[in-house]
Formats: structure tokens, C-alpha cells, sequence
């Protein structure tokens, strides 16, 4: 039996790129690194505006998707900018906060650079969909993305319902 490919979408949180100022770097970075290094299936991509309430309704819209996104991944919008605001909108559509994620993203890239302690980053569970907020350089996002992947299939896996984990 073959194991079902890990469905995930990502998302740029954007007001310079969404209006196309300049050209998106990190969600396409981030879409590359899914397929290539977590094995899963990018269903879904979007740019959008620093606007909580648009954030929210996107994020919304992936977890009530069927079949079931397993994995949204937000670029973005995570700094202390008086205009970001995408970790606010995760929360507002995450059930079940899981801190851990992120404390370690952010304390493995620290060692690269202290500015990973700026990133307010959030990750949690909304339904049976797993949500992680990046920051959004593409090297900050990647990074954070590669600090966390040991954990991630195991994680995915939990989220699942997964009963074969060892």
C-alpha cells in the first residue's frame, strides 16, 4: 500500500508583491522546497495582502478544502512592522497552538543570525491541517522550513491519525 502524498499550499503575505511591485521570491522558493524535500504535493499557491481579514478568509478557505490540505505553509508578514499581521490571522483560525514548531525554527537560525528571534512566527493544528507561519525573505523562510523538516512527516503524520508511528 502506498502512503498518500502530503497535500500543502502556501501562501505569500505580501502588500508590495500581491500588488506587483516586485516579483514574489519566497512562496516560490518555498513551493520547491515542499516538493522537492518533503515529497508532497503543492495543490495550491496565492500572494496576497498584509490584510488580517483576507489572510484569514484564505486560510480558512484551504483548511475547510476537500480533500484535505495537510500542510499551509504563509511567507510573510510574521516581522514587527505595525503592518504585519499574518501570525494574528493564523491564530484566529488555528484550534490547537503548537509553539514548539517555531521556538525551534527559531532557535536553530538563530545560530545563522540573531534577527530569527524577530520573526513572530506561529504554527498550529485547524482541523486536521497543519499551519506554520515563515518569515518572509526566502532565506528566512527556508531556513526556518529546514530547521523544522525532521519533524514535520512525523507531525503530518500525527495530524493524520496516522496509527503506524513508530
Amino acid at each position: 500500500m502506498t502512503a498518500r502524498v502530503f497535500r500543502c499550499t502556501v501562501l505569500t503575505v505580501s502588500d508590495r508583491a500581491s500588488r506587483g511591485e516586485y516579483e514574489d521570491q519566497s512562496g516560490p522558493a518555498l513551493v520547491a522546497f515542499v516538493q522537492r524535500s518533503l515529497a508532497s504535493k503543492v495543490v495550491e499557491s496565492a500572494c496576497i495582502p498584509d490584510v488580517e481579514d483576507q489572510i484569514v478568509e484564505q486560510l480558512e478557505r484551504w483548511v475547510d478544502q476537500s480533500p484535505t490540505i495537510d500542510l499551509i505553509l504563509t511567507t510573510g508578514g510574521t516581522g514587527l512592522s505595525p503592518h504585519d499581521h499574518t501570525p494574528e490571522a493564523a491564530m484566529r483560525v488555528i484550534d490547537r497552538p503548537h509553539p514548539g514548531l517555531l521556538e525551534l525554527a527559531r532557535s536553530k537560525t538563530a545560530q545563522i543570525t540573531e534577527l530569527a528571534y524577530l520573526s513572530r512566527g506561529v504554527a498550529g493544528a485547524a482541523k486536521n491541517t497543519l499551519i506554520i507561519t515563515l518569515p518572509g525573505s526566502p532565506k528566512g523562510a527556508i531556513e526556518q522550513i529546514k530547521a523544522i523538516e525532521p519533524l514535520l512527516v512525523h507531525a503530518l503524520k500525527t495530524l493524520r491519525g496516522d496509527s503506524n508511528l513508530h
